[in-house]
């Protein structure tokens, strides 16, 4: 830091209030405070310049890093009024959008992810992340608000790799032009264009010598156009030094992971950078997640995954198939899907596409019912738009069955004749014709009712008015490698029936499409989902998407929508609890018939345990509010109620001066009982009664988890406040200051003490081998593996309610009560038979990485 920044002593006391308020909220969070705290412009602006000075020095000095994002060190405070990238793309997104939430969501989503990157002032940083969206919902415009504030701090090289397909590369560079680039064209020069992808572009250092100007490649991850990327930056070795680089991956499952072209070649691009961040954007982020996290020349997410809010108005996997219960949820409560998808009997599936490649040259679809009624209901929904006027003036249908293109050329006489027909008896007002197609809209429109989606009902007689110039405007588009046609939206408004395969299946948009035949089969999640181009938002139109599959397909995608909220759940563990990705693997449930990823990308997966096995669960925040007081005394009393039931079961009491006493072989009734009286804080998300009891009956239900230890953790340091166990015992309360809070804090936010356990408390059960003082995560683990293996541990904790510290960034508890109950709870490792309770789960190998001094009291403060 410098010394002028150090001493400003006009913008000290404020400085005071922002660091107050970081300790609790984000950067950005404590600029708009102290602006909204009447702090003149100038003076916010020399607070947030000496704020990343300061990060900068501490992370230079490799000190415990005081200013954390979500449990990680961060400098970026939020858009300034300097910046010039953010809030031009901001107008442009209202002008959009017309939504101040939507435009809201954007800003605060991609100041998450800014805020994990390095300063670009830093001498060298090299940072990996990933970022998990939504299929179709909105990752493009997240990265470029991410690529706008960055630009906006300092970084000056931006490189976007735009999944394997021209469509979507051109795509993207046209989204990045128009709503990066168009409003601020002096502050950046395009490497490649809409038309080129990089080729030879001459000496880099020109580009790169430039001052004050960004420089943008959108590229392929395409063998020849790495090579010469790389080649052109090894021309400009010195000038890559002090350049700070972006490099943002959308598609980042795709090709970017396990392929022996592309993989290495990305890991060269990497590599010559000494400053450079990068990050993964995908929905289907499984391969990603299943990466060595050993191999440093792969692209694991080791510092950062984020996932990125549902969006208002989204329909996802969820929305259009439901799901089944988690764990810890009933039943009733999960969305069972919107009444939008229909059968393709699997008597037809032979009529739509080949039974083997063999047969695909001289393969030739028909009309069968599904697809006559799918491309009837496209035209009566197309017509209802065009009475309602409004959203996407777009209109699109997708028929994929095969990936072989051949098969798709077959489709385009068959919808021809169609169309002419349909058309004839229109104009000839045949009365079939159209009772037919009222009966379909009657049925349909009754099934998924308009006002119940908040859109505008539309009778068949509106509807009519339009339907001839629908069917007579409708072209018929093959997209494939083979073909000369292209999807083109940029000439006005279309209405299409697209027939294709791989082209269609991944990154590119299908705007205004409406509905579906898809009967293509896949082997893997990622390939299903990302085929599944309906998903996204249907502003104006949202009662009438439709999706003709098989049964089997949706029995998939039902699968599928309970993958997605089971890892989103482990990824929110990064920003809720101290788990990082070099922690804790996110797990991702297996299915019978489908693979996670391709087998090339799962190779260094291991085999994992879901729900709770093998992990620690803790209790961590706390209302020491005055209205939280009941809360404290409810939580209190059922740990003393617990204590009673140990003191009179039959299991051995063991005791150790006033630092603990340990229960063993408690029957599981007794802890159940105490799970339902005791409740964990809401912020604390993994530690739901509800969902703890839930799988502890699942358990049970397997043979494990019939007997407990239970152990009550105390404090033997002199002065330490009693707890008493009985008439006869009491042990020392431990000490657990609260982060301090300082100002700036919104009402009703509980005190957050981040540690409750130390290693060696999970330990306190087992016999330790004789003579050793560090035992790994890992060892420790087998121990319990082979001494208690279907029991579990659950730790009391009284804390006292003062609290007194004096560790610096911590203040006293000062909680209302006469104790504080603190709640640990450990599970083995499911087992045999117990290992049937769960399903089967994949993740990342972590043991390379686990190096942690198990024994080693994990929080300073710890007493």
């Amino acid at each position: 830091m410098t010394k002028s920044l150090a001493e400003d002593s006009e913008i000290q006391e404020d400085y005071e209030v922002f660091r107050a308020i970081v300790e609790k909220f984000t950067p950005a969070e404590a600029a708009r405070r102290i602006r909204r705290m009447g702090v003149p412009e100038d003076i916010v602006r020399r607070i947030v310049e000496r704020h990343e000075h300061e990060c900068i020095r501490v992370r230079d000095m490799d000190e415990p890093h005081s200013v954390y994002r979500d449990n990680r060190m961060t400098w970026y405070t939020g858009p300034q009024s300097g910046d010039r990238n953010w809030p031009s793309l901001e107008q442009s997104l209202r002008d959009k959008y017309r939504n101040e939430d939507a435009v809201k969501a954007v800003d605060d989503a991609s100041t998450k992810v800014v805020s994990l990157l390095e300063h670009p002032k830093l001498a060298e940083f090299s940072t990996r992340g990933l970022v998990v969206g939504f299929v179709q919902s909105g990752k493009t415009t997240n990265f470029t608000a991410v690529m706008a504030k960055a630009a906006d701090r300092g970084y000056k090289l931006f490189i976007v790799l735009s999944g394997v397909h021209n469509a979507l590369r051109k795509q993207t560079q046209i989204r990045l032009k128009n709503d990066l680039i168009a409003a601020n064209p002096e502050l950046w020069h395009e490497v490649t264009t809409p038309e080129r992808d990089f080729g030879e572009r001459g000496n880099a250092a020109a580009y790169l010598a430039a001052k004050d100007q960004h420089l943008l490649l959108v590229v392929k991850k395409n063998a020849a156009v790495l090579r010469k990327l790389n080649a052109w930056l090894g021309t400009a070795h010195e000038y890559l030094e002090n350049c700070p680089t972006l490099i943002i991956d959308d598609e980042a499952d795709q090709s970017t992971v396990a392929t022996k072209k592309i993989n290495p070649l990305l890991f060269k691009v990497l590599s010559k950078f000494p400053k450079v961040g990068y990050v993964g954007y995908t929905a289907t982020p499984f391969a990603n997640l299943l990466i060595d996290p050993s191999v440093t020349e792969d692209f694991y997410p080791r510092d950062f995954i984020v996932n990125l809010p549902k969006p208002i108005g989204h329909q996802g996997t969820e929305v259009l198939f439901g799901r089944e219960p988690l764990d810890w949820e009933d039943a009733a409560d999960v969305p069972g899907g919107y009444d939008m998808i229909r059968r393709v009997p699997d008597d037809e599936v032979e009529d739509l596409k080949p039974k083997n490649k063999k047969e695909a040259p001289t393969f030739a679809p028909a009309l069968t019912p599904s697809l006559e009624a799918a491309v009837r209901w496209f035209w009566l929904a197309t017509a209802a738009r065009r009475v309602r006027g409004t959203g996407n003036p777009h209109s699109s249908m997708l028929i994929h069955t095969s990936v072989d293109s051949s098969v798709h050329f077959g489709f385009v006489p068959v919808l021809k004749a169609f169309r002419s027909r349909t058309l004839d008896g229109l104009n000839r007002q045949a009365r079939k014709l159209l009772d037919d197609l009222r009966q379909q809209w009657t049925e349909e429109t009754a099934k998924v009712r308009a006002a119940d989606l908040g859109e505008i009902p539309v009778s068949f007689d509106e509807l009519l008015v339009h339907l001839h110039g629908v069917v007579r405007e409708t072209t018929l588009v093959v997209d494939n490698y083979r073909s000369k046609d292209r999807l083109d939206y940029d000439s006005g408004p279309v209405t299409t029936i697209a027939v294709g395969g791989n082209t269609l299946s991944r990154g590119l948009t299908l705007e205004g499409l409406v509905c579906s035949l898809f009967v293509r089969g896949a082997s893997a999640y990622d390939t299903l989902l990302q085929m599944g181009r309906w998903f996204g938002y249907r502003d104006g139109y949202a009662d009438l998407p439709r999706i003709w599959m098989t049964d089997e397909l949706q029995g998939w995608f039902r699968h599928l929508a309970t993958v997605e909220a089971e890892m989103r759940v482990d990824i929110d563990r990064y920003m809720t609890t101290n788990e990082n990705p070099m922690t804790f693997a996110v797990r991702l449930r297996s299915h019978p018939k489908l693979l996670i990823t391709a087998k090339a990308k799962m190779k260094d997966a291991v085999k994992a345990e879901a729900a709770y096995g093998g992990h620690l669960i803790e209790s961590r925040y706390f209302d020491v509010r005055p209205e939280g007081k009941s809360w404290l005394e409810k939580n209190a009393r059922a740990a003393k109620d617990l204590i009673e039931d140990c003191l009179s079961a039959s299991g051995s009491r063991v005791q150790s001066d006033r630092n603990r006493v340990l229960f063993k072989d408690v029957p599981h009734e007794r802890v159940t009982r105490y799970l339902a009286e005791y409740e964990f804080h809401r912020k604390s998300t993994e530690a739901d009664s509800r969902r703890l009891l839930g799988y502890i009956e699942k358990r049970l239900r397997a043979g494990a988890l019939k007997r407990w230890n239970v152990a009550v953790i105390g404090n033997n340091k002199t002065g330490a406040t009693p707890y008493a166990i009985d008439s006869e015992t009491s042990i020392g309360m431990v000490r657990r200051g609260r982060i301090d809070p300082k100002s700036g804090v919104a009402p009703g936010e509980p005190a957050d003490i981040k540690t409750l356990t130390s290693a060696r408390d999970t330990t306190l059960d087992l016999s330790l081998p004789s003579g050793v003082e560090q035992l790994k995560r890992s060892e420790i683990e087998q121990l319990r593996e082979a001494q208690a293996p279907d029991v579990g541990l659950l730790l009391l904790y009284p804390i006292d309610p003062i609290s007194h510290t004096e560790v610096a960034g911590r203040v006293d508890l000062n909680a209302p009560a006469d104790v504080v109950m603190g709640t640990a709870l450990l599970f083995p490792h499911p087992a045999g038979e117990d290992d049937k309770v769960e399903a089967e789960y994949y993740s990342a190998n972590l043991v390379e990485q686990d190096d942690v001094d198990a024994l080693e009291i994990d929080d300073e403060e710890e007493e």
